[in-house]
């Protein structure tokens, strides 16, 4: 049965270097208000954002009959130097969720986002010539594949791959040479439909496309008049999130209806994660949440 989660990064607890760091809501309240709001699980956020001590952890998330289902895991893949590092960290963290209690949960691998300057600036728009070159396509895909082996081998915790605007897996084209480059029983793929609706793509298409690798589904949707007017202004990333490209659920393009078919036709019988992605400070979370929640509640979820 296919269950609805939220995260923090949907109150502003991004793993990003931000100025507004200081805004942000503390877990407890995040936590309090994921319960509340009708959801049925949390990813960890950002390493330090919940408790780092295993029981301090599950005792917080099992007090409000939660699931913790996954841990974002930024790394810079494109050099190769950072991969022992990205070992390093995927390992800590699935260590802290494996010895909470959350033996199913996952690692969700994505780019070191928001740190080049070209693709953070660019993000939604990026040409050829900002992608990666062709010696630098193996490194990548080879420090993915090191990290989800390194999990799985370890603490037996699957991994996948979460395509992100403002890192170097963005567009369709990139997604498709990663899923290429990777072997399919060790790196799964993360879907997130305003990513990748955002990137240049149609989340319809690509499901049926990896079926068989999308073993995590993030629900966010996707303004595209947001982005341009981010365009018009020559705005980046942080920009674009700031005009509200990623809106409530049923504000945006993406058409979920037509998404929960096809992952119901493909037999997805996962978690799908609510995520609205807001910088600290900024909106009302809890209400988008909870409008988030009621919509997806008319989709029959």
């Amino acid at each position: 049965m296919i269950k609805i989660a939220n995260a923090p990064c949907s109150w502003g607890a991004l793993e990003f270097e931000l100025e507004e760091k200081s805004k942000e809501i503390g877990f407890e309240q995040v936590l309090d208000e994921i319960k509340a709001t009708g959801y049925l699980g949390t990813e960890l956020g950002d390493w330090g954002f919940m408790p780092t001590d295993p029981m301090h952890l599950n005792n917080e998330i099992k007090k409000r009959n939660l699931e913790l289902l996954g841990a974002f895991v930024p790394v810079n893949l494109k050099d190769k130097n950072q991969h022992q590092n990205g070992v390093s960290i995927a390992i800590k963290v699935s260590k802290l969720m494996y010895e909470a209690g959350f033996q199913n949960s996952l690692i969700v691998l994505a780019d070191d986002n928001g740190t080049n300057p070209q693709r953070t600036q660019n993000a939604g728009r990026i040409s050829s010539d900002m992608m990666l070159k062709k010696e630098q396509w193996n490194v990548y895909a080879n420090g993915a594949e090191k990290i989800a082996e390194a999990v799985k081998t370890t603490y037996g915790i699957k991994t996948v791959f979460h395509h992100h605007c403002a890192g170097f897996i963005e567009t369709p084209d990139e997604i498709d040479r990663l899923m290429s480059l990777t072997n399919p029983d060790l790196l799964g793929l993360c879907l997130d439909t305003g990513h990748y609706a955002f990137g240049g793509g149609d989340p319809e298409n690509v499901i049926k496309q990896y079926a068989n690798r999308i073993w995590h589904v993030h629900f966010k949707d996707f303004n595209p008049k947001a982005a341009q007017n981010s365009k018009d202004s020559n705005g980046d990333y942080f920009d674009a999130i700031k005009k509200g490209v990623f809106c409530e659920l049923g504000k945006g393009n993406i058409d979920f209806k037509t998404i929960i078919n096809l992952l119901k036709e493909i037999r997805y019988d996962d978690w799908i994660v609510v995520e609205q992605d807001i910088l600290p400070g900024m909106g009302h979370p809890k209400k988008c949440a909870q409008s988030n929640r009621e919509y997806i509640k008319t989709l029959g979820l």
